[in-house]
């Protein structure tokens, strides 16, 4: 009986076994396969799916500076190949490879999800007669697509994709894997084939939409907002990204689609309609808190008139009190500035930039706004220099040279780069000068008062350092007198040893007397090198280094007032041509010319200060520097320009005319027919009163009267150029040749 029942055992094992063959198609086979394929194996690649998802998501860096791409991942165009192909009856790519695609060792989670889904396939696939038996096959092959895909291998994805549609057209999946084919084809630049094969699957008839669940229709909707994308439709876009927010079955997807569609609205200046969608999104309960905290710094963004820019002033201070927007302070503060400088509460718009900027954990890209804006501040405010220092800032903390609005910061830091040399040359150069023309005993007292001065300043530093040093810099637990809170600094030995040891770091040891912070207590140092000694003395406090620097020779005098001269000169000029800061100029120009400047320098300035007033509208002001000219200067250029002033000619020859001209001049020029050239420019410059190319044909006009004409009116002609356009090039040229002319 016992052998009976062995023997009967083994053949129903035997009868299970082989009933549940890949090859047989039975219920108990069917459903066997399916059930291991799905716990044994697709369960582990959906989760690890699922975490590769969840990496992507975190780890994405937003620039919420630009409009987000739809989906939070970004590709390398270089990695995408193209592999070849061996048919083996399997599809999506399976060929004579697959025990190494088995064998190879899973790094991420989506190669891990790969790898499984592989697994599923090859163990329990149940292709008979060309069907597939196994109801979770499909499932394997679209996460082996998907797997694919976010692997950055669109075309072996593809091939996934098209065997499931081929073959399992009845699916409940179907629709899925047809709009994750659609988006491998928008990521290898085939957005038309994709949005055709989209609108198939949306629409049923005319304006109809499918029966598909809600996460299908986003799904769908979104790929088709990417495609328009790639298209350039941004029409389009919107449209679709309209209909995928009607509903929001995938939270993450959901917030993002309706922060790009706000951005949107915002970037065509449409500031209702953003401001309706960015409110939509704070009050999407399930959004990521990320999209919500930008919502409300987007609406802030686009406050359009003083009553919504109050309240959203409210809001945003009541952002910045919680306690979970620490992260997100820097962009807080920079949106309040903003509402402040738009409101003309400058001094507020100020103390708030540098709330950001002091923000911790602020991001490099957002210091380059804050740094930018407040450039901007003081530059309206004609604080140059300030204004030069915070540009600096900005270049020195992008991490992007070529973005456009870098560079364009970067050309106003140049163009201010002259101003500021200059400025430091005449404020240098003016504290040189007035030192050296006090007596000796008001420049020992003027020295004295300084070190004084200093070194109060150093015992306030030296003072604060030590009760950092005493306290830790704080009274929170991570001070060293922590341990033993209420017990006095001098009762801790252990903090008193610290403190000891500290001193000894910083100061050395000194004597116990009055004023041992003064740094000239340690004057006398030696150092070793090489066993040579050598001696340093510090002479910040030493009044004699001082007095010693102070120039006593005239001619080294008079050789600095020259260069400040010069310097207050340029400085007018850059104010008048190129900051168009009309004050500042006559400032400049005025001061040099009571300053005794250099005989060249006198004409000059009394042309431009008398152009200044003259556009300023203050001719009473400007008929004396028009005298001045007429009576000192009567035969130069800029008398005859007085007397008989160019009649306003309109433009009447074309730009490719004018430069046709010139190079015809220029090629004449080079023959060496000077004269031809001199008549033939005298006769077109008053048609092209406003061309951009004026300053080239006078310049011209100068090498051609250099040739042939004597050389004092070869300058006259050179200086009228130098001055005229003395910012452009042609004007730049001219001022170096009278340089070398002069020497």
């Amino acid at each position: 009986m016992k052998h009976i029942k062995k023997i009967l055992f083994i053949a129903i094992a035997f009868g299970a076994i082989y009933s549940c063959s890949t090859k047989k198609d039975t219920v108990i086979s069917r459903n066997f396969h399916a059930m291991t394929a799905y716990f044994n194996i697709l369960f582990n690649g959906e989760e690890a799916f699922k975490q590769g998802i969840k990496g992507i998501n975190e780890g994405y860096k937003d620039d919420w500076f630009k409009q987000l791409p739809i989906e939070p991942i970004e590709f390398d165009e270089r990695k995408i190949v193209v592999p070849s192909f061996k048919s083996s009856g399997m599809g999506a790519g399976f060929g004579d490879s697959n025990k190494e695609e088995e064998t190879k060792s899973a790094g991420t989670p989506f190669e891990k999800a790969e790898e499984k889904a592989v697994k599923a396939i090859q163990k329990h696939g149940m292709n008979i007669d060309g069907l597939e038996r196994n109801r979770q096959i499909d499932d394997a092959y679209l996460l082996l697509g998907k797997s694919r895909y976010y692997s950055q291998r669109f075309i072996p994805a593809i091939e996934a994709f098209n065997y499931v549609i081929a073959n399992y057209p009845d699916a409940n999946l179907i629709a899925e894997t047809k709009i994750w084919r659609a988006k491998s084809n928008i990521r290898l630049d085939n957005e038309e084939f994709a949005i055709e094969s989209m609108k198939l699957l949306m629409v049923v008839k005319d304006t109809l939409e499918p029966d598909f669940p809600d996460e299908i229709k986003e799904q769908a909707y979104t790929t088709l907002a990417m495609a328009y994308v790639k298209a350039d439709s941004i029409q389009k876009v919107k449209r679709y990204l309209q209909l995928a927010t009607r509903t929001q079955a995938n939270r993450d997807q959901a917030a993002r689609n309706l922060f790009i569609l706000g951005q949107i609205y915002a970037q065509e200046n449409k500031k209702d309609s953003a401001t309706m969608v960015f409110n939509r999104l704070t009050e999407f309960k399930k959004a990521p808190y990320k999209y919500k905290i930008h919502a409300n710094i987007e609406l802030a963004r686009n406050a359009n008139n003083d009553s919504i820019s109050n309240s959203l002033l409210a809001r945003m201070q009541k952002l910045i009190k919680n306690r979970d927007n620490r992260p997100y302070l820097d962009e807080l503060y920079y949106q309040v500035a903003t509402l402040h400088e738009n409101n003309d509460s400058l001094k507020l718009a100020t103390e708030y930039y540098n709330k950001s900027l002091r923000a911790l954990n602020g991001g490099d890209k957002q210091k380059t706004f804050t740094y930018e804006n407040l450039g901007n501040l003081y530059f309206k405010n004609s604080e140059y220099q300030l204004a030069s220092s915070y540009y600096d800032s900005v270049l020195n903390v992008s991490q992007d040279s070529l973005d456009l609005r870098i560079r364009r910061v970067k050309r106003k830091y140049k163009n201010l780069a002259s101003l500021i040399k200059f400025e430091d040359i005449v404020e240098r150069h003016d504290s040189i000068v007035r030192i050296a023309s006090l007596s000796k005993i008001e420049q020992e007292t003027y020295f004295q008062n300084y070190i004084d001065n200093l070194k109060v300043k150093d015992e306030e530093a030296a003072q604060l350092k030590l009760n950092q040093l005493a306290f830790g810099g704080s009274f929170g637990g991570g001070s060293l007198q922590s341990a033993k809170k209420g017990k006095w600094y001098f009762y801790n030995q252990q903090t008193l040893a610290f403190g000891k040891t500290e001193f000894q770091r910083i100061w050395g040891n000194r004597k116990l007397e009055d004023n041992w912070r003064y740094s000239e207590k340690a004057s006398n140092t030696i150092s070793k090198t090489d066993s040579v000694a050598t001696v340093t003395k510090d002479t910040r406090y030493d009044l004699a280094s001082y007095l010693e620097k102070i120039p006593t020779e005239q001619q080294v005098i008079d050789s600095l007032k020259v260069d400040r001269n010069q310097a207050l000169y340029e400085l007018g000029i850059i104010y008048k041509e190129q900051f168009k800061n009309r004050n500042l100029a006559i400032m400049r120009l005025e001061r040099v010319s009571t300053l005794q400047p250099r005989k060249d320098l006198l004409l000059p300035i009394n042309w431009h200060l008398y152009q200044t007033y003259t556009d300023a509208g203050e001719t009473d002001k400007a008929l004396k520097y028009k005298n001045t000219i007429l009576t000192d200067y009567p035969d130069t250029v800029f008398a005859q320009l007085i007397k008989n002033p160019e009649k306003k000619f309109e433009e009447n020859v074309k730009v490719n005319e004018v430069e046709k001209s010139y190079k015809e001049l220029y090629y004449l020029y080079k023959k060496g027919e000077y004269k031809n050239v001199l008549i033939a420019i005298n006769d077109i410059l008053p048609t092209i009163a406003s061309s951009k190319l004026k300053p080239k044909f006078e310049l011209l006009k100068a090498y051609a009267i250099g040739k042939y004409l004597p050389k004092e009116i070869y300058k006259e002609a050179l200086e009228f150029v130098a001055i005229n356009y003395g910012n452009s090039e042609e004007g730049k040229k001219a001022k170096e040749i009278l340089e070398q002319l002069n020497k």
